[in-house]
């Protein structure tokens, strides 16, 4: 028997445990508690109305209703979530890299098990893969769909709010698995070019203050970026603000001396040299 998170007063019900209460499935919720059908019956719900959350911590939702997950059963729906279909061997492999493969694929085998028998099937098998069910609508998914519609659109549209751009949160926190290294550095590539290629937006539009908004943003989740010291170049000499285009300058060759032993590129010191031209002329 492993720990259990809730009791079996509460009915509480919970994947990767060995204890269930199989009369009410009552699942704690904050402000109150919500009634769910036990999980033989949430088993038969079809189609599972699932909503899996990545992006600022782990969270799942079934029919509106928080469902906790032991810590491995979270890290193998977070695995499918970001690769999509993956062989079972690979899949065994990355959750249990210390494990011979014989039992790595046995514990694969006991976790889909335990997480199917709540979720009522969330997790689906095609051969040798392994998946997430269609049912299931993951977060980080739809983000990177607003990151590719603002990046395409040439107008201001819902999906370049900052907030949503630049603080949803990062990819599962707390967790420390190396897998999860390159989905992260994705994730923040991503979210610092839509924030310069916002920057960019506002500034034409004349929007200037959420013009630096965005590129001190972006320069906040890299402050050696030297594309985003540039933006903030950029939108004081658009601005006219000459003085406050040197300030930004002078800190951006500072840093990246520094901290990179380079100067800025050519593309970033023009931008100060054709101020000097003109004033010179």
């Amino acid at each position: 028997m492993v720990s259990v998170y809730g009791s079996m007063e509460t009915g509480t019900w919970l994947a990767g445990t060995d204890m269930q209460d199989t009369t009410t499935g009552t699942i704690p919720r904050q402000g109150g508690v919500t009634t769910l059908p036990g999980p033989r019956r949430l088993a038969a719900l079809e189609p599972p109305n699932a909503s899996l959350h990545v992006l600022g911590g782990f969270r799942l939702t079934i029919h509106g209703v928080n469902i906790e997950l032991a810590p491995i059963a979270q890290r193998l729906m977070a695995l499918l979530a970001l690769r999509g279909r993956t062989q079972r061997s690979r899949a065994a492999g990355t959750l249990w890299p210390e494990t011979d493969e014989a039992k790595a694929m046995a514990c694969l085998r006991t976790c889909m098990w335990r997480v199917n028998r709540v979720t009522g099937g969330l997790i689906i098998t095609a051969g040798s893969n392994v998946q997430l069910s269609s049912g299931v609508e993951v977060d980080i998914y739809r983000y990177i769909d607003d990151a590719a519609s603002s990046m395409r659109s040439t107008t201001r549209t819902p999906a370049t709010d900052l907030q949503a751009i630049g603080y949803e949160g990062e990819l599962l926190p707390d967790w420390g698995e190396q897998w999860l290294v390159t989905d992260r550095e994705r994730l923040r590539q991503l979210r610092l070019h839509l924030l310069e290629e916002e920057a960019q937006r506002q500034s034409r539009e004349g929007h200037f203050g959420l013009a630096l908004e965005a590129a001190f943003a972006a320069l906040s989740v890299d402050p050696l970026r030297e594309t985003a010291h540039r933006r903030i170049i950029e939108i004081h000499l658009a601005e006219g603000n000459v003085a406050e285009a040197r300030r930004a300058y002078r800190t951006c060759r500072q840093v990246l001396i520094d901290d990179v032993g380079v100067v800025p590129s050519d593309a970033t010191t023009g931008l100060m040299r054709s101020v000097l031209l003109a004033q010179m002329g």
